[in-house]
């Protein structure tokens, strides 16, 4: 749950703010029935107190020239934090991973990793994951087709 409880203008405000992000304040508050000035307050602290964390576009990756989706299992030699840490702030100023998780299982990261094409993802395997620390092993799975892309999350368990 999260640390603030979140009412049921909250949840309008968040299902509303994910579907359109560029809703002006007026709008939104027409949309979930409040007026301007109490909703603009609900958003500003929701976005103090972290559970909006910020407001993107979506691209579409092949029309920005990005036509390969890769999901990288990485299996590490050792499990101490210190190494484990490395590996995640390497991870993370690396512009192709999209997406970085700390998994259980056959691997211990999962990263969705974009690049142009197979050529591409040899170059950035070759010179760039296969030389971070502590790498052990990975396991490449390329995605076919993708049948959903990252929507809003569901927030039906935070209604009472």
């Amino acid at each position: 749950m999260p640390k603030r409880e979140l009412d049921a203008y909250d949840r309008r405000i968040l299902e509303a703010l994910q579907k359109n992000g560029r809703l002006t304040n007026v709008e939104l508050a027409e949309q979930i029935g409040l007026s301007p000035s109490p909703c603009l307050r609900r958003v500003r602290m929701m976005e103090e107190a972290g559970v909006i964390q910020g407001y993107e576009a979506r691209l579409d990756p092949h029309e920005v020239g990005l036509g390969l989706t890769v999901f990288v299992g990485v299996k590490v030699e050792r499990h101490h934090e210190r190494d484990a840490e490395r590996f995640r702030k390497e991870v993370s100023a690396l512009p192709e991973v999209i997406a970085a998780h700390l998994v259980s299982g056959e691997s211990d990261f999962l990263l969705q990793v974009v690049v142009p094409d197979l050529r591409g993802y040899e170059q950035f395997l070759l010179h760039t994951l296969l030389k971070l620390p502590g790498v052990k092993d990975i396991r490449s799975n390329f995605a076919i087709q993708t049948v959903k892309q990252q929507s809003p999350l569901p927030l039906d368990h935070l209604a009472k």
